[in-house]
């Protein structure tokens, strides 16, 4: 596990634990900020190891 900092979407800022090793690594956070309230904001690191906003998924999505 390694701290990573999200960027963009509704938790831009934020750090948390993640596990990069993963060979699709990907992270979904419950928040009431996204476009769906209780949803969860879906991040992935980019190419360059930077992790960004991938979507946001509705309650029952996930």
């Amino acid at each position: 596990m390694a701290e990573v900092q999200l960027h963009g979407g509704p938790l831009d800022g934020m750090s948390v634990d993640a596990d990069e090793t993963d060979a699709d690594p990907w992270i979904a956070i419950i928040t009431d900020h996204g476009t769906y309230p209780g949803g969860r904001a879906l991040y992935a690191p980019d190419d360059t190891g930077t992790w960004r906003h991938v979507r946001d998924l509705r309650p029952e999505e996930l």
